[in-house]
């Protein structure tokens, strides 16, 4: 078994005792220094740090590889922290986590780009808006926004139509399979071990301490909905990272003994993109428009290899009250060239429901007339389905959004828990800084 074998021989290379049969009706206790649940960029972010400093560290991931969630399902847009509240988590791990991300990816090699960002006005009711971001992003430090006029602006992007823009020239793209593979080697180069096709069932306050219960997930799909799932292997982590993204609130509902008072309700808005199917880009920046209810808005991004993409939009969905969450690992096709096809089932008690990453292509019709708004010349029929990504948040439609929540025994009382959540955007931007703070406050 892939799971007992990696981790028994990480601890052999740590004189931990031997595993013990997974035959046996008493699934086996390891002890392990640091767990981190979750090869998401965040997670490995954590794990590479938590390796630098010193720690013996294990990465569990339910899916069979790393980063094929949210992590590979977004923008790729280095955020400059223009949005967030001032002295909100997301403001200063986005400004600090920029920094740190431009500078690792220019010594390592990472391919990256500063393109520059538009942010801009279609009407008049609009521009005030413009003023009020300008002043938020002062207030979290980022001093080199420009105001411009629309004419400024569409100087620059001739197929940009706008009254007022505000330029972010420190928004930047970023190739995030490629920062990703970097976290995982320098994480395994400091002797992380990362255990694939691993799920975390639950977990509680033990005797020992933290005890966190362990299956492969094929097993999951091998009990029906509602049945017991009994864990394969127990460990029993001096430090356990909740770092699972979408499935971080349902594993800390199964976590006995953290008191439910700190675990907050999930939300999930898928969001869909678009391709352009013309080959030459319109635009040179990324263009966004002022930010809607759950995102900040259908904007233009490019990629490195200069395709065009329109996205995402906000769609909320059902399943914010689930008692268990975990990865199911369908085969398919592919849907973009790294994005492996994936479903979260998340057991209810009137059975299973499935998150939908497919995009239907009827959906580009609510894209077109916003899109025009800033780019009229956009065809009929110039778009094509690209790809969707879902958003784990910790506020609901209507609701102001929510910050970053990166708990720890100083909030929930269990010492070596640290749980986060909702890890959405900014995370990719804030990955190294989110790494940097948990490494700075709870080691």
């Amino acid at each position: 078994m892939l799971l007992l074998r990696r981790l028994a021989g990480a601890g052999r290379r740590r004189g931990l005792a031997g595993l013990a049969s997974s035959s046996g009706s008493v699934a086996p206790r390891e002890a392990a220094d640091a767990v981190v649940v979750g090869a998401g960029v965040v997670g490995l972010a954590v794990a590479r740090a938590l390796a630098m400093a010193g720690r013996e560290v294990v990465v569990v991931e339910a899916a069979p590889s790393f980063g094929t969630g949210t992590s590979s399902r977004n923008s790729e847009v280095i955020h400059a922290g223009i949005y967030y509240p001032p002295r909100s988590l997301k403001a200063n791990l986005c400004v600090r986590g920029k920094e740190m991300l431009y500078k690792y990816c220019a010594e390592r090699g990472i391919p990256h780009k500063r393109l520059g960002k538009l942010i801009v006005a279609t009407g008049v009711a609009e521009t005030a808006k413009l003023d009020m971001l300008l002043r938020n992003a002062t207030e979290n430090g980022v001093h080199d926004l420009q105001m411009m006029e629309g004419s400024q602006a569409m100087e620059m992007e001739p197929e940009l139509r706008c009254l007022k823009a505000l330029l972010s020239p420190s928004t930047g793209i970023v190739d995030s399979h490629s920062f990703m593979l970097s976290l995982l080697a320098d994480a395994e180069n400091l002797g992380t071990t990362i255990s694939y096709n691993t799920a975390v069932i639950g977990g509680h306050v033990g005797y020992e301490g933290l005890e966190l219960h362990i299956s492969e997930s094929k097993e999951l799909q091998n009990h029906s909905v509602g049945s017991h799932v009994p864990p394969q292997l127990i460990l029993l982590p001096k430090l356990l990272i909740n770092s699972a993204g979408l499935s971080a609130v349902p594993l800390a509902k199964r976590f006995y003994g953290l008191d439910q008072a700190f675990v907050p309700t999930a939300y999930y808005a898928r969001g869909c993109y678009f391709t352009l199917s013309q080959t030459k880009s319109p635009f040179s920046h990324l263009i966004y428009p002022l930010p809607e209810d759950g995102g900040i808005g259908v904007h233009v991004t490019l990629d490195l290899n200069g395709l065009v993409r329109f996205g995402p939009d906000v769609e909320w969905l059902d399943g914010a009250q689930e008692p268990m969450s975990c990865f199911l690992n369908k085969r398919g096709s592919p849907i973009v060239e790294l994005v492996t096809s994936h479903a979260i089932c998340v057991v209810e008690m009137d059975g299973p429901h499935t998150f939908d990453y497919s995009v239907n292509p009827n959906r580009c019709s609510r894209f077109y007339p916003v899109i025009r708004k800033y780019y009229p010349n956009l065809k009929d029929g110039s778009l094509e389905p690209g790809y969707s990504g879902i958003r784990p948040k910790l506020s609901g439609p209507g609701q102001p959004p929510s910050d970053f929540v990166i708990q720890g025994e100083d909030i929930h009382g269990i010492p070596g828990l640290v749980n986060l959540f909702g890890i959405e955007s900014p995370g990719l931007t804030s990955s190294l800084a989110i790494a940097e703070h948990i490494v700075s406050r709870y080691l």
